[in-house]
């Protein structure tokens, strides 16, 4: 049964890669139209006259995550070369279809270099997956560490893949503190409020508060009784990730510029709350985790633009990141309402001991 979870946690995450890759190709999706010119013409084209090293390292590295992952999950049923010939088919194919679909995008251009760095990231990654991934994420210590640590039961591996996700979220610097699933972001809508200071600190502090007490509680959810202390481990990695976020794209003088009063107030209050209902029944963690969900996504809905979030951002140029902060902006839309069925289909098995 064990080993079936592990088989089923490769797949998730080669699927939830290959998704990822395809909404990042075709960002930002809008705009589509036929040029009339023949799509594969850009196979045939000349070095592009402008090109840098980070492109191309971007395009590479970009890839081999897919062909580790690919090639990790084909193992199990096949011979390692038949895994990794077939993981750097898929990747290549997935890059060749990402390509030819730019053709119908006014905002992106087909390039052959970018297929044979995404093909060449894809051999690599598949080498890496075939040799090593099935012993790495199915055999090795860390598989043994997975088995030691969390539950067992339906839904556990979409579970990982989902804080996964959450962990994603917090690469965003337009995001509030633990605020997800903004639906004005997709649907380009205006805020139904004005900005006003001192109610915006209350805001922010409710929203920290109750995300963080929500993915807290899922996480918890995910791991046996005497491991559950490394709950506080990932949320302080979730905002060592925030803090080099802002660092990486706003400069190091606004590292810890997400550390407001409201957010502040937000992460103490959280912090509290997370461990005195670390100590409830599965049930009522499960309802808690719900209601925290649905009030934290309705709090960021309905809270006003963040001045200082939009100030900031001008100094930022988006552009050179577009494909990856349209990602981030996307799983930080679309989280809660993959969380919250997540909650209701989640059924470990049951054990004395882990509850």
């Amino acid at each position: 049964m064990a080993n079936n979870a592990r088989t089923h946690l490769t797949l998730y995450l080669t699927a939830g890669y290959a998704l990822l890759i395809i909404y990042a190709s075709l960002y930002p999706l809008v705009g589509w139209h036929d040029s009339g010119g023949d799509p594969l013409a850009f196979l045939g084209g000349a070095w592009p006259r402008y090109y840098t090293g980070f492109d191309l390292a971007t395009n590479v590295l970009a890839y081999m995550p897919l062909g580790f992952l690919c090639a990790a999950a084909l193992h199990h049923r096949l011979a390692p070369l038949p895994a990794w010939l077939l993981a750097v088919i898929f990747g290549s194919a997935l890059s060749l279809t990402m390509e030819l679909l730019q053709n119908y995008l006014p905002s992106r251009v087909p390039s052959n270099l970018d297929l044979a760095c995404n093909a060449a990231g894809t051999l690599l990654g598949g080498w890496l997956g075939a040799r090593w991934g099935a012993r790495a994420l199915d055999r090795g210590q860390l598989a043994r560490w997975r088995h030691q640590l969390m539950m067992n039961g339906y839904g556990v591996d979409a579970g990982v893949v989902l804080v996964a996700a959450w962990l994603m979220t917090q690469l965003s610097p337009e995001t509030l503190l633990f605020g997800s699933g903004n639906l004005r972001q997709i649907l380009d809508l205006p805020p139904v409020q004005p900005f006003l200071a001192e109610r915006f600190v209350d805001l922010e502090a409710v929203i920290a508060a109750a995300g963080l007490l929500a993915a807290g509680l899922i996480v918890t959810l995910l791991l046996r009784r005497h491991a559950r202390w490394l709950t506080f481990g990932l949320l302080f990695v979730a905002v060592l990730i925030k803090t080099a976020t802002h660092a990486l794209l706003l400069g190091p003088t606004s590292a810890l510029g997400w550390i407001t009063p409201g957010n502040s107030l937000g992460l103490g209050v959280g912090l509290l709350l997370w461990w005195s209902a670390s100590f409830l029944g599965f049930p009522l963690q499960r309802a808690v985790a719900a209601l925290a969900l649905l009030l934290a996504t309705v709090m960021v809905n309905v809270a006003p633009e963040n001045p200082y979030l939009h100030n900031m951002l001008q100094f930022w140029n988006p552009s050179q990141f577009l494909n990856f902060n349209g990602l981030t902006r996307l799983i930080c839309s679309l989280w809660p309402f993959l969380a919250l069925p997540w909650l209701m289909i989640y059924r470990p098995r049951r054990n004395e001991s882990d509850y």
